[in-house]
């Protein structure tokens, strides 16, 4: 992505598809949750098959699958039924390597309160 820009909070998009409208409610990082995978399941170690209550690491783990694509967490807007929250991926858009490390950083100081924005978007 050569210009990244965020979604604005509370703004209404539509799908690419143009199935269905959203709200965005704001931008997310998707994790994986290892407690919902089947027992008994390989350990990340990949020694052998143990039950979940002795798996290795941590529980929610970044998505690997959509490290490199923004998420949003979103309300989607059908006509006639209620809101329903969802977690959207859009996976045409790329991150650049600056924005994937601060949308996904490990590191420390991404917890701060004023990291709210990636230094190339300031």
């Amino acid at each position: 992505m050569n210009k990244f820009e965020f979604f604005k909070t509370d703004a209404i998009q539509s799908s690419y598809g143009g199935q269905f409208s959203y709200k965005v409610i704001g931008p997310c990082c998707r994790l994986y949750d290892r407690e919902e995978l089947p027992w008994p399941c390989s350990r990340l170690a990949w020694r052998s098959k143990e039950p979940s209550w002795r798996r290795i690491g941590s529980r929610f783990v970044a998505d690997m699958a959509s490290r490199k694509c923004p998420s949003y967490s979103v309300q989607i807007l059908e006509p006639g039924s209620k809101p329903v929250e969802t977690v959207i991926t859009l996976f045409s858009k790329k991150f650049s390597a600056e924005i994937q490390e601060w949308w996904y950083s490990k590191k420390p100081a991404s917890k701060e309160a004023g990291n709210v924005y990636p230094n190339c978007v300031n």
